[in-house]
């Protein structure tokens, strides 16, 4: 279906290519997976695929790319729209009509198929990825897990033979991104579609993969079985990293299996436990809100919210989509709609509320970047970005630069922000909002885009952001993100807080919640592959 002859790509006569001497044969009716470290060329793979390069990217591209029997070069996208069906990374951003039969005809109409025709397949579609009950509903006012069913649905009625999905479930819920992953697999086995899928959360989607493309950033890319190849790359999903370190051959893809394997593992660990926090005097409290509201025409976002930040302490905020974390984040900073209750942030300028204050002020008090970190990034390179920020803040030359490169040592100034990997975006704009100094920080979902390398050292940074005295909050949908880094829980839907406490006790007492690591060894109550290490190396140990 899909087949790649010794493709090269450039961009630049001087740049390493993102793909080199690639030859690779995708079969009709599989589900390709395609991993690798952020900026390593996964894009480029799927962007050749439905001809967008070279055709609109620029660059040139050596070799061929065939879609069932047409050549990209001589094919550009539009001609390959009854074939290919493309959904990225932010379903919202694509959409081009109001409702959800709107949008589900639009890509038939521009193929002008006859009303009967696309009457047809609109039912056909509805039922298939079980959202006849959304038919009239304004795409605008769907979860995050609707608008990703709609927006392949939306494909899918031109009836195209492969399906390009970039991160279908990055900005998901875990409840959400199952039943998307449930619709696009049921796409593979009850009709035959090829479907090439990019994921940087591999423990979502590698028990479903029939094949694996890793892509190690030097151009090549490794093809095979997932448990093959993963059992020899350094990217892997925590199942993985908990196989190598059990010695599990062949390594095991599903929760399912690694049960199945896990039972003298738990019987070495039965006798230990992770360790508990040490204990501490209760922290100071950076940050109390009290009976936040926030409405919207049509629902309540956040209702009546008591919420308290200590100084040194990191929170993850949890919840399905829609539950109301964003909106309860930008109430507390100040900036977002907040039509009742009051922020009190305890600093060196007394007690005080972000949202009295101007903008600029009201940075040095709480600092947040939001899901598009570049949402805050406007000029025309790094350098500029890092000097109007020591500028608004009024802080010392040099003062945001510093602290980029904490983060990200090396970053060119003249790089233009758009141009920079989405870690790299990150902590630029995550350096801007630290310049101001806040005592508090608030990140939205900032690990979209990022691989578990790149986590790492995400964890790594806020915690010693948190050690250095901020209070942290990162609203995430990234479970075992969280089972890593946070020292609290906090659960909403319906905009109400309905869990509070330390990770392991929300974690662990919830299905939806609970990180792999947890379910396979449950119920033991391990939450991380490193707890499971640091117990294993305790027990070898000489007494």
């Amino acid at each position: 279906m899909i087949i790649f002859d010794r493709v090269t790509v450039r961009y630049t006569e001087d740049g390493p290519p993102p793909l080199r001497d690639v030859t690779l044969t995708v079969e009709e009716g599989e589900l390709c997976l395609v991993a690798g470290r952020t900026g390593a060329g996964k894009s480029t793979l799927l962007r050749a695929i439905n001809g967008l390069v070279p055709h609109f990217t620029g660059g040139t591209l050596h070799g061929s790319v065939t879609v069932d029997g047409r050549d990209t070069r001589r094919h550009p996208p539009r001609d390959l729209a009854d074939v290919v069906g493309v959904v990225g990374q932010d379903p919202l951003s694509g959409f081009v009509t109001d409702t959800v039969e709107e949008e589900l005809a639009y890509g038939m109409e521009q193929l002008s198929l006859p009303p009967a025709v696309m009457r047809k397949r609109v039912e056909e579609t509805l039922d298939l990825l079980g959202i006849a009950d959304l038919r009239d509903r304004p795409l605008r006012t769907l979860s995050g897990g609707q608008q990703q069913r709609v927006a392949i649905g939306a494909v899918l009625t031109s009836h195209p033979r492969v399906l390009v999905l970039d991160e279908p479930t990055s900005a998901l819920d875990p409840t959400a991104a199952e039943d998307v992953l449930a619709a696009v697999t049921r796409l593979v086995h009850d009709l035959g579609v090829t479907v090439v899928l990019a994921e940087h959360r591999l423990e979502r989607v590698m028990q479903y993969a029939d094949r694996l493309l890793y892509l190690p950033g030097d151009g090549r890319v490794v093809n095979g079985p997932p448990a093959m190849v993963l059992a020899g790359v350094e990217l892997a999903p925590p199942l993985v990293e908990l196989g190598r370190l059990a010695g599990w051959d062949p390594l095991p893809l599903s929760v399912r299996d690694a049960r199945r394997r896990a039972a003298q593992l738990r019987g070495r660990l039965a006798d230990g436990a992770p360790p508990a926090p040490t204990p501490a005097p209760e922290p100071a409290t950076a940050l109390s809100a009290r009976k936040i509201v926030v409405r919207y025409p049509g629902t309540v976002a956040v209702a009546g919210v008591d919420l308290d930040l200590q100084v040194g302490r990191v929170v993850a905020l949890m919840g399905r989509n829609g539950s109301g974390k964003s909106s309860l984040l930008w109430a507390v900073q100040g900036s977002g709609p907040r039509q009742g209750g009051a922020v009190t942030v305890t600093g060196s300028a007394g007690d005080v509320d972000p949202k009295s204050l101007p903008a600029h002020q009201a940075r040095r008090q709480v600092g947040l970047v939001p899901q598009t970190p570049g949402d805050l990034l406007y000029l025309e390179t790094v350098d500029g970005e890092c000097h109007q920020a020591d500028q608004e803040t009024e802080a010392a030359a040099g003062t945001c630069r510093a602290l980029l490169d904490q983060l990200t040592p090396g970053l060119p100034g003249d790089r233009h922000p758009r141009d920079l990997s989405e870690g790299q975006r990150l902590a630029l704009a995550l350096a801007v909002q630290l310049t101001a100094a806040p005592p508090v920080v608030l990140l939205d979902e900032p690990t979209r885009g990022l691989d578990y390398l790149a986590k790492r050292q995400f964890v790594s940074l806020v915690r010693g952001l948190a050690a250095a005295g901020r209070s942290m909050v990162v609203a995430t949908h990234d479970v075992e993100l969280v089972a890593a880094l946070a020292d609290r829980v906090i659960v909403m839907a319906d905009g109400e807080i309905v869990a509070d406490g330390s990770t392991a006790e929300v974690m662990l007492a919830s299905p939806a919640f609970a990180p792999q690591v947890a379910k396979v060894l449950a119920p033991a109550p391990w939450l991380t592959v490193d707890q499971v290490a640091a117990a294993l190396v305790v027990e070898r140990e000489p007494a």
